[in-house]
C-alpha cells in the first residue's frame, strides 16, 4: 500500500453520488426506475462538463442503494452539501444542479 495524498492535485468541492443499484425482485430499484439511473448519470455528467466543472470541482461516482428507492427515477445525493433527491430523472438534473451549485456551477463551496 501507498499513501499518495501529497501527490494527489484534484481538490473537488462537492461529489454528486447516483444511485445505480438493481435488484432482482418486486421492488423498485433505480437503476430501472423512470427512465434508468444511467440516463441520469449521463446527464448529471453532461451538465457539469457543460461548465467546466466535471472532475475539476464536482466529481460524479455511481453507488448502490441510498436507500430512496422509488419507481419514478433515481436516487442521488450531493455531499458534502448534505442534500438527498429521490424520483430524479434527466429532465430533473439541470434545475436540481443550478440550485446546488447555481446555474453556470460558480456557486462551488
Amino acid at each position: 500500500m501507498q499513501r499518495r495524498t501529497d501527490e494527489q492535485t484534484t481538490r473537488l468541492d462537492a461529489y454528486v453520488f447516483v444511485c445505480t443499484n438493481a435488484r432482482d425482485s418486486e421492488y423498485a430499484a433505480c437503476a430501472d426506475a423512470g427512465p434508468g439511473a444511467e440516463a441520469t448519470v449521463e446527464a448529471v455528467t453532461e451538465w457539469l462538463r457543460e461548465r467546466d466543472v466535471y472532475w475539476n470541482g464536482v466529481g460524479v461516482s455511481t453507488t448502490d442503494c441510498l436507500g430512496l428507492c422509488s419507481e419514478g427515477g433515481t436516487a442521488l445525493t450531493i455531499q458534502p452539501h448534505d442534500e438527498w433527491f429521490s424520483d430524479v430523472t434527466p429532465e430533473d438534473v439541470p434545475e436540481l444542479l443550478a440550485e446546488a451549485f447555481g446555474p453556470d456551477a460558480a456557486q462551488l463551496d
